[in-house]
This record gives structure tokens, C-alpha cells and sequence, in this order.
């Protein structure tokens, strides 16, 4: 089946260079065919199909592609959010609570909970999302979230190394040991990545080498949490070991930012060139810790490659909107509107090291969105406003 999209005012295709990374086409059309982009060209000379849909001269985008969520969960923590708001701070050891509901919770509760928000996410423009698993915490409950996760989606990570779980508090290298073994290895038939959170309260740097080694082993990608609540080693040891992206970011010295920036690949398109470790911002968890907002400008203007994505989870950020992220990445991290829509869409692709999404060309995958607005620019213009009209996802409307 074919789908012939015309009369788009804007087509957001990610396929620029420089300040146009946009490669943004006016009064254009595009054709979807098995599941894939088959042509782009001017509205007026699009060429017949099974379907056709009228965009009406709003603006068309790349699916979001959200690279780091925590959808494997059960029970919510709005009362530790509410006490947040009136004034204590955040630590991540409610986390701790997630993981007992999560433990307790059985197959298909986990199963509904989770498909829930991967299609309230789906509603609102994200086409790809990478699942976390880390609210479990044992040989068992680990496998189990991931085997959930792979269901939704083929970007599935393996986040044992979360926290520290209260049985092993007195003895953190015996969990450590656990986890880059037999946990390890009973997750790994269900995972593409491996994630370790590098911060006071969860693991430190030797502990953190010691799991993403072990997961490098097994034929995992490597990911990190790093430098979240504040200055630590996450960042420099997300490059050292070659990790697809370092995400968080808030708290960066000169160092950290030289570190990602000397990982740039230089690019024969003309665009500068892309970091093979990627900063994925997550200003959420930001807005909802009143924490303070990492400094993208400085890592854009370093030339660092900038992803954005939610966080989703139930304690630090608690939101499936890629849309409310950009217009937070544009009004507190100093982002341009094209930066932020290039990052939650391009960026997301590059932090997965996917180059089948988060663009718009002859080949990619039909994954995109046609807003209810004439161009990207009201996504952070419109803040709050469901503007997602239509989805594609594998050249499906949703």
C-alpha cells in the first residue's frame, strides 16, 4: 500500500548542513510506500497512490525518537513529587520504592502499564523510544522488565546497575558482581544496550567500568547516566570507553564538554561533523527536581552532537511529551527551536546510533507526524498545546 502526503507547507527532513540542518522544503509532498519513504518532491508533481492525505499546509516532521525512557514500572510516586515541590530536594532514592511496586506487580499489569505510555507517546509524535528496565533489581524481575520491554520496541536496555538495592547496601561490589554476571547474562537474550548510573548514592567509576565492560563482552552497546546531580567522572568515562551517549549532562566542566567534543567525527557533508558519544539532555527530570538546566549552548557551540529525550519514569519525570521537552530545551537550556526539533528527532536517532530515523529521505523509514501548525517553530512557540495531528509510524497512520 502507498500514501501520497501533499500539500505540505513545511517539510522538516533533517537532511541540511549547518544552520539548515532542517533541510526544510517548502510546498513539498512525500510518498510512503511498505513502510518506507519512496518520494519527496513539490506538491504539484506528486505522483498518484493508494491514499492520499491532505496536509492542508501544515508542517511535516521525523517521527521523535526518544532515547532514554524508563517505561517497565508499576505504582507512581506523585506524593514524593508533591513533597519535592514543597521544598525537599531530590537524592533518586525513591527509586528504591518503584522497585518493590515493580517487583510485586505481575506480568500483565506491567505489560498494560507500560503499552499505556508507549501509545500515549505515540499519540504525541514519538515513532522510536529506548525502554529501560532498572526497576527490578534481582536476576529475575531484570529479565523479566526487559522481556516486557522488547516487546514495544527493539531499543531495550539493560539497567541493572540502577541503584544499589537494599539487601546489597552493606556490600556494593557483591551487587556489582551480580550484575555484570548471572544478571547479566539472564538479561541479555532481551537487550541491545547496557546503562549504568555513575552518581553519588549509585555507582562509582570503578564500579560503573566494571558493568559496562562486562556488558561490552556480551555484545551489548554501552549507554551511561552520568553527571546528573553533579560533578563526577560519568561524562569522561562515557567517552574513555566509546558509550553511544551520556545522558543528563547538568554538571560539566571544561574538561567533560572538550572530552565529548574530541569525540567529533568529521563529516564529508559539510555539516561539521557528529560525536560518536552523544549528550542526551533530559530537561524534565530537571523540571520536575527544580534542578538546574544543563547548558546546551555550550555543548552546541563546543560542537557537541545534542540529543533530547524524556526520561519518562515515575519518579524523576514523570512525562511522555517530547514536545514539552524541546520547548523547555528552547526557553531554559538557550536551544534554537531548529536545534531542539534536530535533537529530538536527529539527535535521538544519532544517541541509538540509527540512521534509518529521526530524518526524512528516499529510503528512511516512514516515521513521521504532520503538526497542526504551519511550521516546526510552534512546538516551542505553543508550549502545553497537542499539535501532533497525525502519526506514521512504519508508514501506518496511528
Amino acid at each position: 500500500m502507498s500514501i501520497v502526503i501533499t500539500d505540505i507547507g513545511e517539510l522538516v527532513t533533517n537532511t541540511g548542513h549547518g544552520r539548515d540542518r532542517l533541510g526544510i522544503v517548502r510546498d513539498a509532498a512525500v510518498v510512503v510506500e511498505d513502510g518506507r519513504i519512496a518520494w519527496i518532491g513539490a506538491s504539484v508533481r506528486a505522483p498518484d497512490a493508494d491514499e492520499r492525505i491532505d496536509a492542508g499546509g501544515a508542517a511535516v516532521l521525523p517521527g521523535f525518537v526518544d532515547s532514554h525512557a524508563h517505561l517497565v514500572f508499576a505504582g507512581d510516586r506523585a506524593a514524593e513529587f508533591g513533597a519535592r515541590m514543597a521544598g525537599e530536594p531530590y537524592t533518586g532514592g525513591g527509586i528504591r520504592t518503584t522497585v518493590g511496586a515493580t517487583r510485586a506487580a505481575g506480568d500483565d499489569e506491567l505489560r498494560r502499564a507500560t503499552g499505556r505510555l508507549v501509545a500515549e507517546m505515540r499519540r504525541q509524535g514519538t515513532t522510536t523510544v529506548e525502554i529501560k528496565s532498572g526497576y527490578g533489581l534481582d536476576v529475575e524481575h531484570e529479565a523479566r522488565s526487559l522481556r516486557i520491554a522488547a516487546e514495544f520496541t527493539e531499543e531495550t536496555t539493560f539497567l541493572g546497575a540502577h541503584v544499589v538495592p537494599a539487601e546489597y547496601s552493606d556490600d556494593p561490589w557483591k551487587y556489582v558482581s551480580l550484575v555484570s554476571g548471572p544478571m547479566l547474562n539472564a538479561a541479555r537474550p532481551y537487550a541491545k544496550w547496557i546503562d549504568v548510573f555513575v552518581e553519588r548514592g549509585a555507582f562509582d567509576e570503578d564500579q560503573a567500568r566494571t558493568v559496562l565492560a562486562a556488558g561490552k563482552d556480551a555484545g551489548l552497546g554501552l549507554r551511561l547516566h552520568g553527571n546528573q546531580l553533579g560533578p563526577g567522572p560519568g561524562v569522561r568515562l562515557a567517552v574513555e570507553m566509546g558509550a553511544a551517549s551520556v545522558d543528563h549532562c547538568t554538571h560539566l566542566d571544561d574538561g567533560d564538554v572538550d572530552a565529548l567534543a574530541s569525540t567529533t567525527i568529521a563529516c564529508m557533508c559539510g555539516d561539521g561533523g557528529w560525536s560518536s558519544t552523544v549528550a542526551t539532555l533530559l530537561p524534565g527530570a530537571e523540571f520536575s527536581t527544580r534542578s538546574p538546566y544543563p547548558d546546551a549552548r555550550r555543548l552546541l557551540d563546543a560542537g557537541v552532537t545534542v540529543a533530547l529525550a524524556t526520561d519518562c519514569n515515575p519518579g524523576s519525570s514523570y512525562t511522555s511529551s517530547m514536545s514539552f521537552c524541546i520547548a523547555l530545551a528552547v526557553r531554559e537550556m538557550r536551544m534554537t527551536p531548529a536545534e531542539a526539533v534536530w535533537a529530538a528527532t536527529a539527535g535521538g536517532a544519532r544517541a541509538l546510533r540509527r540512521d534509518d530515523v529521526g530524518h526524512l529521505s528516499v529510503g528512511a523509514r516512514a516515521d513521521l507526524m504532520i503538526l497542526d501548525a504551519p511550521s516546526h517553530l510552534h512546538l516551542a512557540y505553543r508550549p502545553g498545546v497537542p499539535l501532533i495531528r497525525t502519526v506514521l509510524h512504519d508508514g501506518v497512520p496511528q
